[in-house]
């Protein structure tokens, strides 16, 4: 699979800067809103936004049984930030009515960074992606509180998990499409040609 279709969960969140970051990674980047668009991607990126938002409108488009039959199936999914929350199997402190995809095997906490205006920068090192740190981006940035036995952590970020993957899900509290850095893009478009 040379160029795979990845697409990016288009209901909320920073959908723009995921559709050209996966592009020049290599990948033909598509919005998804709804199951039909859903059936024709070979992989997903759920990018950040606000989470509680994302889960009510996936239940609105008919998403959430759809997504969560993707992903139970293998297909490979990155999530930034709100989308790491949406990946987790329980949220401490979740809003009401707020529900998951799940596919990650982890606990997390919403807003555990910091509100906005305690948003920041910083150098992370993560497992499998060479070349150095990346620059990771917290704004309003969950943590992964715990992790099951299937879970590898790929990075951490002042004593806190900030990057996952269990088998063919990604997830980093992180947003690397806002920083022009694509290694993590490349890293998953190359997960998504290996599911091939």
């Amino acid at each position: 699979m040379s160029d795979p279709v990845i697409g990016v969960l288009a209901l909320q969140g920073d959908v723009r800067e995921h559709l050209a970051a996966l592009a020049a990674a290599g990948a033909v980047a598509r919005t998804v809103r709804r199951p039909e668009e859903l059936a024709e991607a070979d992989g997903l990126v759920i990018p950040g936004g606000e989470s509680t938002t994302m889960s009510k409108l996936a239940a609105l488009f008919g998403m959430l049984e759809p997504l969560r039959s993707r992903v139970r199936a293998g297909m490979p999914v990155y999530g930034t930030c709100a989308g790491l929350i949406m990946l987790a199997e329980k949220i401490i402190d979740p809003r009401s009515g707020q529900e998951t995809i799940g596919g990650i095997d982890m606990i997390v906490r919403r807003n555990a960074f910091g509100r906005q205006n305690e948003s920041f920068e910083a150098a992370v090192e993560v497992a499998g992606v060479g070349g150095g740190p990346v620059e990771g981006v917290f704004i309003r940035a969950p943590w992964v509180e715990s992790v099951g036995a299937e879970v590898q952590v790929l990075a951490e970020y002042g004593g806190h998990v900030v990057a996952v993957r269990q088998g063919n899900a990604l997830a980093t509290s992180f947003h690397p499409e806002l920083t022009g850095d694509h290694r993590l893009h490349r890293f998953f478009t190359d997960m998504v040609r290996a599911a091939g």
